[in-house]
């Protein structure tokens, strides 16, 4: 038998694509997107070297420009909520980036709204969790320039991580939980790049009937190490006595640090929080919306549990939502809380005035 007639490797090309495409980013590289015969060339502000920002200006002959979302274009002044793009020729790198997410930078002179395919180059960045600050170019003319990037059609990206929701479980073991006793630990894996997601299983749930549950994304700076800033570690602690109160449930930890923005977009967050914005403002600083989390891989694994009905632990309107969206039946919900302190109490107030979560918050201070 010839070389050239073995059977071959066929992955699914959609899922490879994005996935590329999401690494190239995240190393700086840039990256084409196309649609039809057009070609855009993206690289993210977060993470590109200077150096290759200014290649970049040079390749594309100073015709590339920076993309605003509506959250960052409304925080300078810019009316319309929605995204606009801004000319970066005879700008460096810095200049581009204090436009893109510095506290006081001033309203770009000329900007236009930008179109879809400018756009849809932020999905991509919000898949990286890198900063949506997209420096583009149409290099439609030019694309042999480009040849040797990563190249993706805008369709690949249109809900590519609800796509890639399909998870398998890995391993199901006991661990011993202070003041719980046996819980059971589950790793799925699964999602894009492959995340492992975990699912505390406390006591011994009837899967056939309502499972109380807790869905948690995860908070280093609470969970881990008890910031003051948020009261996400209370909440991760009083979630299980709550679920071991209730005769046994299930907590799904979700790799969804920063309200999904990931770490670093959190940290600078912030920062901008110890100069007086409030964690929604701050975000719309660096061109993120208020909440990026998603919860299709907490509906995936809750049917790899078996469980269908759920009474819900949670504050937050969202995630009832989300698991209603994946068919979950939800037929409870009540509320987790953590102590209010005089570092946390301003960012209650704003999850409850602004985020719409379902907190009695005055009794919750009076309480105190």
């Amino acid at each position: 038998m010839s070389i050239s007639s073995q059977p071959a490797f066929h992955f699914p090309t959609a899922e490879i694509e994005v996935e590329r495409a999401v690494a190239e980013l995240r190393y700086g590289r840039p990256v084409v997107v196309t649609e039809g015969e057009r070609k855009l060339a993206v690289v993210a502000l977060d993470c590109v070297a200077p150096s290759l920002f200014d290649q970049f200006a040079a390749v594309t002959e100073n015709r590339h420009s920076l993309l605003l979302t509506a959250p960052r274009a409304t925080r300078l002044g810019i009316s319309g909520n929605r995204d606009v793009v801004t000319p970066l020729a005879g700008l460096s790198f810095d200049d581009a980036s204090r436009m893109a997410y510095a506290l006081g930078a001033e309203r770009p002179a000329v900007w236009q709204p930008a179109d879809t395919l400018a756009t849809q180059s932020t999905e991509l960045a919000r898949l990286a969790l890198l900063l949506p600050a997209m420096v583009l170019a149409d290099v439609t003319a030019i694309g042999d320039r480009f040849a040797a990037c990563c190249e993706i059609a805008s369709s690949r990206l249109k809900g590519a991580d609800v796509a890639r929701q399909r998870f398998e479980k890995i391993v199901r073991t006991r661990v011993p939980l202070k003041d719980l006793g046996d819980s059971d630990f589950v790793v799925f894996r699964g999602g894009l790049a492959q995340k492992d997601q975990v699912a505390i299983i406390v006591g011994k749930p009837d899967v056939s009937k309502t499972v109380p549950i807790r869905i948690h994304s995860s908070c280093i700076t609470g969970d881990l190490c008890g910031s003051l800033k948020c009261d996400c570690g209370d909440q991760l602690r009083n979630g299980l006595t709550l679920l071991k109160q209730a005769g046994g449930g299930v907590l799904l930890y979700l790799d969804q640090e920063g309200r999904g923005t990931g770490i670093g977009a959190k940290m600078r967050a912030y920062g901008y929080q110890h100069l007086g914005l409030d964690t929604i403002d701050a975000d719309a600083e660096l061109g993120l919306a208020e909440d990026h989390r998603r919860y299709e891989a907490a509906v995936a694994m809750l049917r790899h549990l078996g469980i269908a009905r759920v009474a819900v632990y949670t504050n937050n309107p969202t995630k009832i939502a989300g698991l209603e969206l994946g068919g979950i039946e939800v037929e409870a919900r009540s509320p987790v809380t953590g102590r209010v302190t005089a570092e946390n109490e301003n960012y209650l107030r704003t999850k409850t005035l602004r985020a719409g979560h379902m907190l009695d918050l005055e009794t919750l201070v009076a309480a105190e």
